[in-house]
């Protein structure tokens, strides 16, 4: 499952897609379908006209629909080396508005994975119904998974954020969290030293930290894992890190979390990492999703 972020603004398809509330969002969900895992999506709340999402394999039952507040829109503005920064138009989205009363339940207990960030945190009545969702999650025994996804323009000041996102440490079984998000949160330039201060404080079983183009690290138990990026050549990367995480969630899922082993751990950042590179390689996010097959080909099997 998937609780609310935020409406992308940036496929140049002629096609006309389903557009949904976020690149995170979205991105993990088509991958659960390219990696045959059963995902449903919930909490749209617009009038969007749902197009492609069957067509991908995604569920879309649990979708709520609102037809007086339009979707957030978020804005990617693109450097030259490939990196952007978010600008975003919401006040409010229809995001915001989803009740606890509508969110289908029963939905989320059928669920393998429950999968949040802050985003839909950022005001009520969504943050309410986030939280809710993500009790029921755990009781109905969902790995919980957590994407901090940190957009400084949604807050009101930096210190709310890092409040949900502490939040978010602790109720957690996954974290997949970045560079400079871990050296936000923990105050510390140093990411071993970063991770460490969540483990001790949080006791997270396994945190994946996502460094851009140098690649990425697992902490799981007692091992650190480190596996190189891909060198390609980048346009841009909006959904990168999302889908890493779709790709990494997968691996945890094929062997399991209390399954894990240093090889185990190797083989799914090699994987996410190259899911990562390629979706570099093409402008937009949703449309450039790799098929598994690319995946293995830049890996060389």
């Amino acid at each position: 499952m998937a609780t609310p972020n935020i409406v992308t603004l940036v496929d140049n398809s002629k096609k006309q897609e389903f557009v949904t509330d976020a690149i995170s969002f979205t991105s993990k969900a088509v991958y659960k379908y390219k990696f045959e895992k059963y995902e449903d999506l919930f909490t749209v709340k617009d009038n969007c006209k749902i197009i492609t999402l069957r067509n991908t394999g995604i569920e879309a039952k649990g979708l709520v629909m609102d037809q007086d507040i339009h979707t957030t829109l978020a804005f990617v503005h693109t450097f030259p080396d490939g990196d952007r920064e978010f600008s975003f138009y919401r006040k409010p989205g229809a995001d915001m508005m989803l009740k606890e009363e509508e969110v289908d339940y029963d939905l989320i207990r059928q669920s393998k994975v429950f999968h949040f960030g802050t985003l839909s945190m950022t005001d009520e009545p969504v943050k309410t119904a986030t939280k809710r969702a993500l009790s029921v999650a755990k009781e109905a025994g969902c790995m919980i998974t957590f994407d901090p996804n940190l957009r400084p323009p949604l807050w009101k000041t930096l210190d709310e954020a890092k409040e949900q996102m502490e939040y978010g440490f602790e109720n957690c079984d996954v974290l997949k969290i970045s560079d400079n998000e871990i050296q936000f949160v923990s105050g510390e330039e140093d990411y071993d030293k970063g991770i460490k201060y969540l483990q001790e404080k949080y006791q997270i079983p396994l945190i994946f930290l996502t460094m851009g183009k140098e690649g990425s690290r697992a902490y799981y138990k007692n091992l650190r894992v480190e596996q190189p990026g891909f060198t390609v050549k980048a346009i841009e990367t909006t959904g990168a890190g999302d889908t890493f995480c779709g790709c990494s969630i997968n691996g945890v899922l094929k062997y399991g979390l209390d399954n894990l082993d240093e090889e185990k751990l190797k083989e799914i950042l090699t994987y996410a990492n190259a899911g990562a590179a390629l979706i570099t390689m093409k402008k937009g996010a949703i449309r450039s999703m790799p098929e598994p097959q690319n995946i293995k080909e830049l890996i060389g099997e």
